[in-house]
């Protein structure tokens, strides 16, 4: 699904905004699933409502719609890169945390 994004109090006589591709939940699954996640459409529904770190959404009507851009950028930041280990993981994990609190 396709919607025109337009800034609240902007007229319609504006240059025209860019097209934001919007998934619904059953289509973000799909999605998901070609990235290599698995989340079924309750999950990303629980993921939101307990703020346990799923992808962003907007609503419409009372609707969650998952911009395509976003979802990808979510769906990148959630696969790591390759190690041989699990102490190499959290090795890398703490690095990585080290590396966010100086900057």
């Amino acid at each position: 699904m396709t919607f025109a994004a337009t800034p609240q109090g902007s007229s319609e006589a504006a240059a025209p905004s860019p097209r934001e591709t919007l998934l619904t939940r059953a289509e973000a699954s799909v999605f998901l699933e070609g990235k290599g996640i698995r989340m079924k459409p309750t999950t990303l529904a629980r993921a939101y409502s307990t703020g346990s770190g799923g992808p962003p959404c907007r609503h419409i009507r009372n609707k969650p719609y998952y911009p395509l851009d976003l979802l990808e950028t979510w769906a990148e930041a959630q696969i790591t890169a390759p190690v041989a280990s699990s102490s190499e993981r959290q090795r890398l994990r703490r690095e990585a945390r080290r590396r966010e609190a100086t900057s």
